[in-house]
């Protein structure tokens, strides 16, 4: 059977996309903005058309001979995802239908219409509409509400709050009811749909017992062995809930806004069609799905993170960019009594609970100035302290580049009057460490000079650090 994946390099995508991969009567083929984004171990052993749902030419080539198609797809990161969300859902049901695919399968959020659902939510059923709309592509719509595995947004954010406060002062909204469920059962529903033989078009909504948020943080709580007090507060508002979470957890102010505002309304189960289509799937306890999550980030073995989406980074040319920087901040050093490889697997450790090297003290102080401006801030850590790849959030720099034993390039998403990357790089039996800064008018200009004196300290301790960890390897 010849599949479509989209969003492979999403928080769910990654996941099926290794599930898919493993099962012998697939033929996958993925649609992907930049294949930079895919592992030179899969790209040898898949088909995968660069594009997107924006461009129909693209589109065709994708779902040409195409008989089921997973759409895991969402504009949340764009200022107006909710048009961008309808257009592309549209082209997509309409190129399927013009290709012949037969079978839909998308993955969508619980809730319903009325005055309380937020634009998130909203946007994720006028999807899940749109895509139901044709009788000549069957459409199975998948909604889940709360997510529970390693690195989804909900897990990280309860996780979060659980592990950092014993006394949580929280909004009403910990009482509102949600049906969480673990992100092996929602793969399994995943996959399960592609073997489904109903011809219709099918709701199908996915969860476990319903819990409110107060009972998943206390859950969280008995999983890692804490004991914790919530005591809800009834005027703390949708902003400063959203601060409150941007503070404390690794989302952005605007990912947080976004997830508060759909916690206004219950998120549970509307129909039974989980039971009836897939009677095989017993989803696990909210406790077992913590403790799986858990034993996952222990072990290094996270696949994914709710953070995979690169918000357009893959559309910038920075090979070009790098070369009109205006500012450089270049050191070089002798590695030629070292292994590169060594020289390579220091410099490729840096970051998340391995720190920076040289002065942290001072990388902390700009990752919480950069959470208190509605920044990334350096809590999205790394996905794991000891593998690194290229689209992988590494605290407040995204990796655009990683060449074995050559070359490690990150592009700060940090709040900045300008663009920024650090390039580590070993060429010549050397290891040439090399910060590029292109500013935005007059403020731009004033931010580097004003760091100039810092730089020098940090950036001259940084390379000598790797250096000495790497003949310590």
């Amino acid at each position: 059977m010849k599949v479509l994946l989209t969003g492979s390099t999403g928080y769910i995508g990654r996941r099926l996309k290794q599930k898919l991969l493993e099962d012998e009567n697939i033929e996958l083929r993925l649609l992907v903005r930049n294949k930079k984004s895919i592992s030179s171990d899969i790209k040898n052993n898949i088909e995968i058309i660069e594009g997107d749902t924006f461009n129909k030419e693209s589109l065709k080539e994708a779902l040409k001979d195409i008989e089921v198609a997973y759409y895991l797809i969402h504009s949340l990161s764009n200022d107006n995802y909710k048009d961008l969300d309808k257009i592309s859902a549209q082209n997509f049901l309409d190129v399927a239908d013009e290709c012949g695919v037969k079978k839909i399968i998308y993955l969508g959020g619980l809730g319903v219409k009325d005055e309380n659902t937020s634009e998130h939510l909203l946007s994720r059923i006028e999807t899940g509409e749109i895509l139901s709309s044709n009788k000549n592509v069957q459409t199975i719509w998948f909604r889940a509400g709360v997510i529970i595995g390693s690195g989804s947004a909900s897990f990280e954010i309860i996780r979060n709050l659980t592990e950092k406060l014993p006394v949580m002062t929280t909004p009403k909204w910990v009482n509102t009811m949600a049906q969480p469920i673990c992100i092996k059962d929602v793969l399994s529903y995943l996959q399960e749909a592609i073997k489904l033989e109903t011809k219709e078009n099918i709701m199908v909504d996915i969860g476990s017992k319903a819990l409110s948020y107060k009972e998943m943080m206390i859950g969280t709580a008995n999983a890692l062995g804490l004991k914790r007090i919530i005591i809800p507060l009834p005027f703390m508002s949708i902003n400063i809930s959203s601060y409150w979470l941007n503070l404390f957890t690794p989302v952005p102010f605007s990912v947080a806004k976004a997830l508060i505002e759909g916690l206004k309304s219950e998120v549970t189960i509307q129909n039974d069609n989980a039971k009836k289509y897939f009677a095989n799937i017993i989803p696990i306890s909210y406790e077992d799905s913590v403790k799986n999550a858990i034993k996952e980030i222990e072990q290094n073995q996270v696949i994914s993170r709710w953070n995979d989406t690169t918000n357009g980074v893959w559309e910038k040319n920075s090979s070009n960019e790098i070369s009109q920087a205006l500012y450089i901040d270049r050191k070089e050093i002798d590695i030629s009594n070292l292994d590169k490889n060594k020289v390579y697997q220091s410099f490729t450790s840096i970051g998340g609970e391995n720190g920076w090297f040289a002065f942290d003290f001072l990388w902390e102080i700009r990752g919480f100035i950069d959470k208190m401006i509605g920044g990334v801030g350096l809590k999205r850590g790394r996905r794991s302290q000891c593998d690194l790849r290229i689209s992988d959030c590494l605290d407040f720099w995204r990796v655009v580049d990683l060449k074995e034993n050559e070359r490690l390039l990150l592009y700060a998403q940090m709040k900045l009057p300008g663009e920024a990357w650090l390039e580590f790089k070993i060429k010549d039996n050397k290891l040439i460490q090399s910060a590029y800064f292109y500013p935005k008018g007059v403020f731009g200009r004033l931010y580097w000079y004003s760091l100039v004196p810092l730089h020098y300290f940090i950036f001259k301790n940084m390379i000598k650090s790797i250096i000495k960890k790497a003949s310590t390897i």
